[in-house]
């Protein structure tokens, strides 16, 4: 996901500017494998343990025979990892804020993200104002959007072709695209759902849908456009987005939550126009009628139209 390709990025950079560093993260997970592949020292988390509590206390005794100076947590319970393995070990903890949800009670965010850190790291200025909000001192944070790799160019007629022959698109198809994953703030339902009312007027009208969707989710969302349903397709996640947005014409981001939206900024490198909801950071990366179109949350006809 996401905030996962932000990791490795970031871990990458890290890299090529020769800090030495480690990724914690659970065992059996595709971070873990994909931080091995491009060979990153990776501190695996046990599997079946409860809370990573074991993890934790193997992640102490490691920073207490090689102590290092930052421990940069990525989401909540990194976040958590952070500060228990460290407690009391001198050593600058910053997290790394992307969501927009907030905990149940301001005291805890408030604790969470002033006292158990040194710093946040806010990928948008919507962000950051629910931080501040909730008690988090403002000096506190730093606003750092979450970065992508820009392609050297956008895809070719040749490579437009090629991906929409290995889908079975024909050129004259007007191809719709959504990356994401099937969670319910990401708005795959207000996708279709716009699908079906788009395709009512527009009948070469296609919708592909990249991310892991389970056989009952896809069934449930085909008989939402059950009268566009051979138009509508899921693809498996791809190692590699290029033919993906090379295949499309258009790059539907329905979101009903978004810390910062880094999926519509690849869409943009790539050369494809971008519709997307008025969601948390959304309107800081699509800049309404020059970058893109920005409409009303959780409208369906709107994307439509």
């Amino acid at each position: 996901r996401g905030g996962q390709r932000q990791l490795l990025r970031l871990a990458r950079g890290l890299a090529e500017r020769g800090h030495i560093q480690t990724i914690v993260c659970p065992e059996v997970s595709d971070l873990a494998r994909r931080a091995k592949d491009e060979g990153h020292r990776v501190f695996s988390l046990p599997a079946r343990d409860l809370g990573f509590a074991h993890g934790m206390v193997q992640l102490r005794q490691s920073l207490l025979a090689s102590p290092a100076q930052i421990l940069h947590a990525h989401d909540g319970r990194g976040q958590t990892v952070s500060w228990l393995s460290s407690w009391g070990i001198p050593v600058r903890r910053v997290a790394s804020r992307r969501v927009t949800f907030l905990p149940g009670t301001r005291f805890r965010h408030r604790f969470i993200y002033s006292r158990t850190c040194d710093a946040v790291i806010a990928v948008s200025q919507f962000v950051r104002t629910l931080l501040v909000e909730s008690g988090v001192p403002a000096g506190h944070i730093e606003v750092i959007p979450d970065g992508i790799e820009i392609p050297e160019s956008i895809p070719s007629i040749e490579e437009r072709a090629q991906a929409r022959a290995q889908w079975k698109l024909e050129n004259s198809d007007f191809v719709i695209g959504y990356m994401g994953a099937a969670t319910p703030e990401k708005g795959l339902a207000l996708a279709v759902a716009a699908f079906a009312l788009a395709s009512m007027r527009l009948p070469q009208a296609k919708l592909l849908v990249l991310g892991d969707t389970s056989p009952d989710v896809q069934e449930r969302l085909f008989k939402v456009a059950s009268h566009a349903r051979p138009g509508l397709q899921f693809l498996s996640p791809q190692e590699d987005l290029r033919p993906f947005f090379a295949a499309i014409d258009l790059f539907w981001m329905p979101s009903l939550a978004e810390g910062l939206g880094s999926a519509a900024l690849l869409a943009m490198a790539h050369g494809c126009p971008v519709v997307a909801s008025r969601a948390g950071g959304l309107p800081e990366v699509v800049a309404d009628g020059k970058t893109g179109w920005l409409v009303g949350l959780g409208e369906a006809s709107e994307f439509a139209e």
